[in-house]
């Protein structure tokens, strides 16, 4: 950054300038003299806004100058900066025209002396997002009722006590798995590795954390191991990682299915609370109990209306016979019939007869004979008849369940009044209602027989 620009006073002008005038000539020669540039210092005064946007103080042994970064590129930083922390920025010089304060409008933000690893991370972050790592389309869904969640992360990692905590909080129930792996130095990235590859072996989570506190960027650095990331997004089981605080980010939680801010967030993540479990289960039970009440209350009607069609064995009895008795009456009607038209047949021929003959006395005897013969006909065929009639009857009487019941038969029902049609089916001691001609008795079943093939 330079500062080569002048000045040039005319004593000869007596143009009086006010402050906010002046101000506004300050700020236009610091826009348009000073090129952005790098600046190195240390943080102090730090504080960040509501908004996002972070102010701070930066300051050498000698000096220090007021600086703000706004939220878009504070989002972007990686990483929370605290006071005492060393810094390089790079900054456009800007003038605050209401204190008439000039400042520092910083454009980026990396630690001090870490310049080249930060450039590293940007050139493998840029990489593996052209390669497609970073897809959304390619990040598999959480599961929300885990049978086992696995941790990768160092046994004596606070993020581990933090995960715990929060899932012995959120979800006792669920198993957890710890594959331990060192999170920092220079053996950290290939023992996450061979944790996330045991894992996979084992099959014996449905979802994966990897976890670490937060820290500086050569701590955090081996979560932006190339060989980590690839083998984060070539994982079968769904990776959720939570590395440092919210402003921290690695390759890694760029790679993963799922990115938690902290340890415990990612523990949050993975699986739905307890209270929640027994909620959605009480409100299935009583969703089910409703559907149950109601298919029961479907059932019983339809009982109902089997039921009422149904034909009780003695009202089937009673029909029956009351079908015979209308034969019976029927039958005795047209025999009736029958005999009243013989005689009136043979009442009108006899009138015919006897009209037609004028002296009847001398016929007397042939007629007198054939009246005889006529009447034996007649009587021979109504004997007939009567007969007929009195087979026919004793056919319907043979055929009446009270009189199959009347020859010695019973019906035999057992106790929710089936009737029983087959002897394999009875067993020992059931009891059985017995209908019979005059009156029912019950009876215990102490042996049954099938009937021969």
């Amino acid at each position: 950054m330079t500062a080569e620009f002048q000045v040039k006073i005319d004593r000869g002008v007596n143009e009086i300038l006010t402050v906010s005038q002046l101000n506004k000539v300050v700020s236009r020669l610091f826009d348009e003299s000073l090129a952005p540039g790098w600046v190195q210092g240390e943080v102090s005064n730090f504080t960040s806004a509501a908004s996002g946007h972070w102010y701070f103080t930066l300051k050498d042994e000698a000096a220090s100058v007021r600086a703000v970064m706004f939220r878009g590129r504070a989002l972007t930083t990686g990483f929370l900066p605290r006071p005492g922390d060393r810094v390089e920025v790079r900054a456009r010089v800007t003038l605050y025209e209401a204190r008439g304060e000039y400042q520092l409008q910083v454009e980026q933000m990396r630690r001090s002396g870490l310049g080249s690893l930060y450039e590293a991370f940007l050139a493998l972050k840029s990489r593996l997002a052209a390669e497609g790592l970073f897809d959304s389309a390619t990040k598999r869904e959480i599961a929300r009722l885990p049978r086992a969640v696995g941790v990768i992360t160092s046994l004596s990692a606070a993020a581990l006590r933090d995960v715990l905590t929060a899932m012995a909080r959120r979800a006792p129930h669920i198993p957890i798995i710890i594959y331990p792996a060192q999170v920092q130095g220079t053996q950290a990235p290939l023992q996450l590795r061979q944790a996330l590859a045991l894992a996979n072996e084992r099959r014996e989570v449905d979802t994966l954390l990897l976890v670490r506190g937060g820290g500086s960027i050569e701590d955090l650095w081996a979560f932006n191991d190339e060989s980590l990331a690839r083998d984060v997004a070539a994982s079968l089981i769904p990776v959720v990682c939570g590395v440092g605080h919210e402003t921290d980010f690695t390759i890694a939680d760029f790679v993963a299915d799922l990115r938690a801010p902290t340890p415990t967030a990612a523990a949050e993540l993975v699986c739905a609370t307890r209270a929640e479990l027994l909620e959605r289960t009480e409100r299935a039970a009583t969703a089910l109990s409703i559907l149950q009440q109601r298919r029961l209350e479907r059932l019983a009607q339809r009982v109902d209306r089997a039921a009422a069609g149904i034909i009780a064995p003695d009202e089937r009895l009673a029909h029956q016979s009351e079908r015979v008795r209308g034969w019976a009456f029927r039958l005795t009607g047209a025999m009736r019939k029958t005999l009243q038209a013989v005689q009136s047949r043979h009442t009108g021929l006899h009138g015919r007869f006897t009209a037609q003959l004028p002296d009847v006395s001398s016929h007397r005897y042939r007629v007198e004979r054939a009246a005889t013969v006529v009447s034996v006909t007649q009587a021979h065929a109504l004997a007939r008849r009567r007969q007929q009639i009195a087979q026919a009857e004793s056919q319907l009487r043979a055929l009446s369940p009270e009189n199959t019941l009347a020859r010695g038969y019973a019906i035999a029902r057992l106790a929710d009044g089936k009737v029983v049609r087959d002897a394999a089916t009875l067993r020992a001691g059931e009891v059985l209602t017995l209908t019979l001609a005059h009156g029912e008795v019950d009876a215990a079943v102490t042996q049954s027989r099938a009937a021969p093939p």
